[in-house]
């Protein structure tokens, strides 16, 4: 056993040697910081301007779709006034919310309870502005003229000027002037009905129509209360009415049966660790596998088989390679804590459910202990694959069945948390080759 601890030693020095163990080390808590971070930075700074028209030849709705882009703007910008707060302002400071709920009164009520180092709060940028036509394209022509006139702004191929800037359209709004004769009422439409049209190039970012669609058909059913003698706001009480549904979890301790998010999160969240550990794994099995050929084509096994015995090669490749990989895994959860500890603060309440999820379960020494047996496992199997190739390239051949075998708890991974003693769960946890993800999810 003293030779094989020796070449587990020297496994773990010559991979913590390598640039890509390190590369391996630094990249996950940079994934996880990019995750936390940039769909937050992108929707503050990546997504830009978009301007559009309202041609509104009924007269009725223009003014509340520029009133709702407005107010959904001063909305964005009080939410990151209440982050900006929690990190800048005083502890006794008010909530944003307590200024009348309007952005522009809660900067400057808040003014006099930031910390005298706090930097200018940036607003969010606005994602949709409303904007007067093109010159040249007359509000009063026929819709189907109008749209033409619109075509090439729309797409992008002309463009006009804005504020001193050049710019194109997102999107057009053309409402005809008999849009309450085309209400469909107690039916789905047509879809060859006509109605309000929506133009625009871009079909992934539905939000803007989404908003004008809520609008002008929240405006149409309060004419129609209104003409029918029904007092909307009492209709949007009755709308309001419901019997809350209250969800109990009968294995809590009594007085805390109640369901609330971490615990949907403590659900869930083995199958995120599943998913680690598949990483983990497949990625230090390859590099067993590669460290393997390349000795033995390399001659080097020869070499090393003159002085131990192969099985305590074999036993000290298994332990090195095992250490570089709870290495690695462990920066790994380091690194997932450590974030979590970051943005656990302030209004970030996910986060802070996670954490609190991860410090009230086991499942980081789960994690631990399903990736050294599950690793010992598929190292074993490579280690037969590596025995009977000498090349790179022909080992591929049956890592490609490794791969198969691997993506049955990828396939399950959703499914097992909806129903963890099924029969689905109960069999897969029986086959050695899925026990460690089936038996952490």
């Amino acid at each position: 056993m003293k030779y094989a601890f020796l070449i587990a030693v020297r496994e773990f020095v010559e991979n913590a040697k390598t640039k890509g163990f390190w590369i391996g080390i630094l990249m996950f808590p940079v994934i996880l910081f990019a995750a936390a971070q940039v769909p937050m930075l992108l929707e503050k700074k990546g997504t830009p301007l978009r301007n559009f028209v309202v041609v509104d030849q009924s007269g009725q709705f223009s003014k509340l779709i520029y009133e709702a882009i407005e107010q959904n703007h001063d909305l964005r910008v009080l939410r990151a006034l209440g982050e900006y707060s929690t990190v800048h302002a005083l502890s006794n400071a008010p909530s944003v919310y307590a200024f009348g709920g309007s952005a522009s009164n809660a900067l400057v009520g808040l003014q006099p309870h930031l910390k005298p180092d706090a930097p200018k709060f940036e607003p969010p940028m606005r994602r949709f502005r409303m904007i007067a036509l093109p010159p040249g394209v007359s509000s009063n022509s026929p819709l189907p003229e109008l749209a033409e006139s619109l075509k090439p702004f729309i797409s992008g191929n002309r463009k006009f000027g804005v504020d001193g800037q050049q710019a194109s359209l997102f999107a057009a709004v053309l409402i005809p002037g008999n849009a309450e004769e085309l209400v469909v009422r107690g039916a789905r439409a047509n879809p060859d009905a006509q109605g309000l049209e929506y133009w625009s190039a871009n079909l992934a970012d539905m939000s803007l129509r989404d908003e004008i669609e809520r609008v002008v058909n929240s405006e149409l059913r309060r004419k129609e209360f209104a003409a029918s003698g029904v007092d909307p706001q009492m209709v949007r009480q009755i709308e309001h009415t419901h019997l809350p549904v209250v969800s109990l979890n009968p294995k809590k301790t009594a007085g805390s049966e109640k369901v609330g998010r971490q615990d949907v999160i403590r659900q869930w969240a083995p199958s995120a660790f599943v998913y680690l550990l598949w990483i983990a794994i497949f990625s230090i099995v390859q590099m067993l596998l590669n460290n393997t050929i390349e000795e033995k084509s390399n001659k080097i096994i020869e070499v090393l088989l003159s002085s131990v015995t192969p099985g305590e090669l074999m036993m000290g490749k298994l332990a090195g390679i095992a250490a570089t990989g709870l290495a690695m895994i462990g920066s790994w959860l380091v690194a997932l804590v450590a974030i979590l500890l970051w943005k656990a603060g302030g209004q970030s309440e996910i986060p802070r459910e996670m954490l609190g999820v991860v410090k009230t379960t086991y499942l980081l020494p789960a994690f631990v202990v399903y990736f050294v047996f599950g690793y010992l496992m598929y190292a074993g199997i490579i280690l037969c694959i590596g025995a009977v190739c000498n090349t790179l390239k022909e080992s591929q051949n049956f890592m490609g069945a490794i791969v198969m075998v691997l993506m049955v708890p990828m396939l399950t991974m959703t499914f097992i948390p909806k129903d963890p003693n099924g029969t689905v769960a109960t069999v897969l946890s029986w086959i050695p080759l899925y026990t460690p993800f089936i038996m952490l999810n």
